[in-house]
């Protein structure tokens, strides 16, 4: 049998990294994430005011579609080992999220919407390892840094955009109608990722890859250990929505409920310029420093994170202060996100290059759910305080691992 694996073209030129199959994808993240952060931003409306539900509600959907696309990331990286089978997962993977997305606009019951938001990010894990094993068929491997900083990139303005987009949307047309309309984006990655493909090097070899799940040989080595210091890091990386949280809390007393909220919005609007920001500078460092370069970028992304959790464990109402913890935490995912990438585009072999992107957002999943439980078990019967150090303490716990893999 013939291993199907699709070459990055061998006289590529690293400095024109940014290819029309690179542009593809980026525009597909971009597009994507405005499709999906509409019917995301708009959820809470749709469950609570439209169909009366409970809080408890949103809850339980949010919790049961987040656990669905961690194990699918997986799946759908056995999935992407065949470069020829990659393909097919990653534009089904964008049309049947915008499809499944939008649909629940239609719905008329609670259930329907668990339903079809359970399935929709199902079909979005299974498209991520897909599409990160397409990008790096397509640049050289002195390229992967600046390839997957443009992508998140991309990826974090479509985060700020959605939310903005959805906001209009509601104005003119309201609430179900504009996430109906969140199909169009999404529809719209999906051909950016079919442009992509169509400027991607044809696989090689006739026969499919057979499907198997293969775990240990992802433990082995220099993967092994970056596998297992991006766990460290991940256990610690909490969801932004704690970060919004505290700054409301510090700053109610002084400014409000309700003035605090809308300033903790903004603080969360910096981090996710910083990260935009961040993602490609972080890129071009990592292809800068040669074969190591990934793993210190990576170390300098976890660092940010530490010492924004730091700041964070400070109990302060300035404004001033709180923007820095926010702009170093959206540096720190900016740069962290782009070297994960990087890092294993570099490291995993060829033909195992979808299960390891599968194995790395399998860890990202759940290491989030873990980061943000405990994280809330420690705020709720601890302090705020002892949440975030319990945090940082995994951001320095991953910070020496990594620091020990770069000098090994």
């Amino acid at each position: 049998m013939t291993n199907a694996t699709t070459p990055a073209p061998p006289a590529a030129d690293p400095q024109a990294w940014l290819t029309p199959g690179v542009r593809g994808i980026g525009t597909a993240s971009f597009l994507a994430d405005v499709g999906h952060e509409i019917p995301t931003a708009l959820l809470p409306s749709l469950l609570t005011s439209t169909l009366g539900a409970p809080a408890a509600a949103l809850g339980a959907i949010e919790g049961l579609s987040d656990a669905l696309a961690g194990a699918a990331r997986f799946g759908g990286g056995v999935l992407a080992d065949d470069p020829a089978r990659r393909r097919k997962v990653a534009v089904g993977g964008y049309a049947t999220t915008a499809v499944l997305g939008a649909a629940t606009a239609g719905a008329t019951a609670v259930w329907q919407v668990g339903v079809l938001r359970a399935a929709a990010w199902t079909a979005r894990g299974l498209r991520v390892p897909a599409r990160n094993a397409l990008l790096a068929d397509i640049v050289p491997a002195a390229a992967y840094g600046r390839a997957y900083g443009f992508e998140r990139m991309m990826d974090n303005l479509g985060a700020i955009f959605g939310p903005l987009l959805a906001l209009g949307l509601v104005a003119w047309l309201g609430v179900q109608w504009a996430i109906g309309l969140s199909v169009i984006p999404g529809l719209l990655a999906a051909a950016a990722i079919v442009y992509a493909i169509r400027r991607t090097p044809s696989p090689t070899g006739r026969d499919k890859v057979p499907l198997r799940i293969r775990v240990r040989p992802l433990l082995k080595g220099e993967l092994g250990r970056l596998l297992g210091a991006c766990a460290a890091f991940e256990v610690g990386n909490v969801a932004a929505t704690l970060l919004i949280l505290r700054a409301t809390e510090l700053l109610s007393p002084e400014h409000g409920s309700k003035t605090a909220t809308t300033i903790a919005l903004g603080l969360y609007a910096a981090y996710n310029a910083a990260a935009t920001l961040a993602s490609v500078p972080a890129g071009h460092l990592a292809d800068r420093l040669g074969k190591r370069g990934p793993v210190r970028v990576l170390a300098g992304g976890v660092a940010a994170f530490a010492a924004a959790y730091g700041l964070f464990a400070i109990d302060t109402a300035a404004i001033g202060v709180l923007a820095l913890p926010f702009v170093l935490a959206g540096m720190g995912i900016g740069a962290v996100e782009t070297a994960q990438h990087s890092a294993v585009a570099a490291l995993a072999p060829s033909d195992l290059r979808g299960s390891a992107f599968g194995a790395l957002a399998t860890v990202q999943s759940l290491g989030n759910l873990a980061a943000s439980t405990v994280a809330g078990v420690l705020w709720s019967t601890v302090s705020p305080s002892a949440a975030f150090g319990y945090l940082a303490a995994w951001m320095a716990l991953a910070l020496a691992g990594l620091l020990a893999g770069a000098r090994r």
